[in-house]
């Protein structure tokens, strides 16, 4: 490895440089006076292969580096000498962005991997720029999303977090064809189970498919599927795998990633996928997998809360969530993937709660499903929200039957939201939970509180609406869940008036800038000069979101979901929709990252950022996020007619 070189550049043609910006992003959407601007002080310097071009915490960025050929790789590398590969750029890429917009040393190394010519822009000329220019902010926000906030958020948290490695960035880009180890195995349906066991012994596998005659997958057997299925239950070794199969098989897509499997395997609870492309199953991976690949995997908790036989066992697991989700985010992890793997591992352990409580109080004397709001129900969940929950269960037949179910739930789900503190989950401030009266009801009374909702649109409606629309089924019989949600979606349609109330309270909520762009900050209290991202940040767009896939009959709850739907749809335009995308991820990113570094302070998670110590690119991007809330709510004020 060469020593550090510092910069010899020479200076050029400023013509051969605009040239090269014309032709480059972000630059080439940047009006000619400001490329001229950024052009005429650049300079060409040479670095050859193995030149240690910036030092990580020690180099002072003095210029901005565009490639204009060759390429250079950026690691970390931490107090023991271990390095982490970050990235590799070639022509046409920067570096250095990030220590000249936070005003501090390198944050990682970049070393050339070739002899490579770079051109040096001038630092204040690239500042003014970024301050300016919006698009040029814009830019940087989508490729932070990327890189910003995949790379250098973790570097925001460099001085908490250790750099443990790649395994959780490789499981946001491998994809699920890369963990394939052989072969497609398979055996008739008529075969015995004795006849697969041997057939699985001799080839070291965990796993058959199953075909019928006409060589049709229809199904799978594991081993386990051999302990609990046949061993355990005494079953004939001549049994035919077809009566002990999975069916059908779970599959995913030969283009996903890691994640995606690692996601479908929690959320069906199941530890085979087989991978199909174009119609056609070509291997199968499973959960060890992916711990090889990952190492601190989300699938350890997923097997630490199934294996659980205590409630005390139980309170202790669940605090290890975030624990198990900070590699996620510290490797890039974007806030959608984050949140999902949040929800499904907190899925997890309200289902073995519940069932265990089942399992001490006896069966309830009618079906009923647990039902989850707010973030919960919206599959948005970061770091231990507060409760927002209730239950529904079946008409009872008579009064007696009554009487049993209300006494029945309401110890249940008394107990439950004992469980789910000592879980680490808050009780609401709002009393929104299973163990109030008010939302522990029979289907029928469900269905006419929300037939009142939708009918007499008062405010309180409204904030119920704003609640419990957002509802989706958390345990028991879903299709009680479901058959609410038909309910809703069908008193909904023809009912514009309810819309419209809900639409003006969309609009109440200003974005929280003044008219020169600045930021409007809590005035007093415990956050005072601080942004509330939540209310004044997030809200719009759930509020938003909801509304429309409401108004369009699209039962998904899931915010980015929702906007896809209604996009897809046709029901917003679609550069709506990019904006709205992209603003509400950096808004989710940023709560989530931090939450984050408050928890690694000792501090309990809130939702208020200080803009005082946000760098200017940060202050540009979220100040382009919440003109976004602007852009909705006028498109509102003019679907409504609510400025008539």
């Amino acid at each position: 490895m060469f020593s550090q070189k510092a910069p010899q550049s020479h200076t050029l043609n400023s013509g051969v440089v605009l040239d090269f910006l014309r032709n480059t992003l972000p630059f080439n959407e940047l009006p000619e006076e400001a490329l001229e601007e950024l052009a005429k002080d650049a300079a060409l310097d040479f670095f050859p292969k193995g030149a240690v071009i910036l030092t990580q915490g020690i180099t002072e960025v003095t210029h901005l580096y565009l490639i204009q050929k060759g390429g250079v790789k950026l690691y970390l590398q931490d107090e023991s000498g271990d390095v982490t590969l970050k990235d590799f750029r070639g022509e046409g890429n920067v570096f250095g962005a990030l220590g000249i917009i936070r005003g501090a040393p390198a944050s990682m190394t970049v070393e050339t991997v070739e002899d490579t010519f770079c051109f040096l822009l001038n630092k204040k000329s690239f500042l003014a720029l970024v301050q300016k220019d919006i698009r040029l902010a814009q830019y940087y926000l989508k490729s932070f999303s990327e890189n910003y906030i995949h790379k250098s958020f973790s570097e925001l948290r460099r001085q908490r977090l250790t750099p443990k490695g790649e395994g959780s960035l490789l499981l946001f880009s491998v994809p699920v064809t890369d963990l394939i180890k052989r072969d497609v195995e398979a055996t008739p349906g008529t075969y015995s189970v004795q006849k697969a066991a041997e057939y699985m012994a001799r080839l070291r596998i965990g796993s058959l498919l199953v075909e019928d005659a006409k060589g049709v997958v229809r199904g799978i057997i594991t081993d386990k599927d051999l302990r609990s299925k046949v061993v355990a239950k005494g079953l004939e070794y001549r049994t035919p795998v077809r009566e002990i199969m999975s069916s059908p098989v779970r599959t995913i897509p030969a283009d996903a990633v890691c994640f995606d499997a690692l996601l479908s395997m929690m959320t069906h609870q199941i530890h085979h996928l087989a991978v199909e492309d174009g119609g056609k199953i070509i291997g199968v991976i499973t959960s060890h997998d992916i711990m090889v690949l990952q190492g601190q995997s989300p699938l350890y908790l997923f097997r630490e809360i199934l294996a659980q036989r205590t409630f005390e066992g139980l309170h202790e697991v669940s605090r290890h969530v975030p624990m198990v989700v900070r590699p996620l985010i510290e490797e890039g992890g974007k806030a959608n993937n984050i949140t999902r793997v949040i929800t499904v591992l907190n899925d997890m352990i309200l289902d073995r709660l519940l069932t265990m409580l089942q399992e001490k109080l006896g069966p309830a004397p009618v079906p009923f499903c647990w039902l989850l709001m707010g973030s919960e129900g919206r599959k948005e969940q970061t770091f231990r929200t507060d409760q927002d929950n209730a239950l529904i269960y079946a008409d009872p037949r008579d009064a007696q039957e009554a009487d049993k179910a209300e006494q029945y739930f309401e110890k249940f789900s008394q107990l439950a939201i004992e469980h789910l503190v000592a879980c680490g989950f808050p009780r609401c401030p709002g009393e929104i939970m299973a163990s109030n009266p008010k939302w522990r009801l029979t289907y029928s009374g469900w269905r006419a509180n929300f037939d009142r909702w939708v009918s007499v649109p008062e405010p309180q409606e409204v904030l119920h609406s704003t609640i419990f629309f957002d509802f989706r089924a958390g345990y028991g019989d879903k299709s009680l869940a479901e058959r609410l949600r038909d309910h809703l979606t069908s008193s909904l349609k023809g009912k514009e008036l309810f819309f419209r109330h809900l639409a003006q309270d969309c609009v109440t909520s200003r974005a929280p800038l003044s008219f020169f762009r600045n930021f409007i900050v809590e005035r007093d209290g415990e956050h005072k000069n601080r942004l509330d991202l939540k209310s004044r940040g997030l809200v719009p767009f759930w509020d938003f979101a909801r509304l429309m896939a409401l108004r369009h009959g699209i039962r998904e709850t899931n915010t980015l979901q929702r906007f896809k739907a209604v996009a897809d749809g046709g029901h917003i335009p679609g550069e709506l929709y990019s904006k709205s995308k992209e603003a509400y991820e950096f808004l989710m990113q940023m709560r989530l990252v931090h939450q984050l570094k408050l928890m690694e302070s000792g501090v309990v998670p809130n939702n208020h950022v200080d803009p005082a110590k946000l760098s200017e690119l940060e202050k540009q991007t979220l100040k382009g996020a919440f003109s976004v809330i602007t852009s909705l709510q006028n498109y509102l004020k003019s679907s409504f007619k609510l400025n008539v």
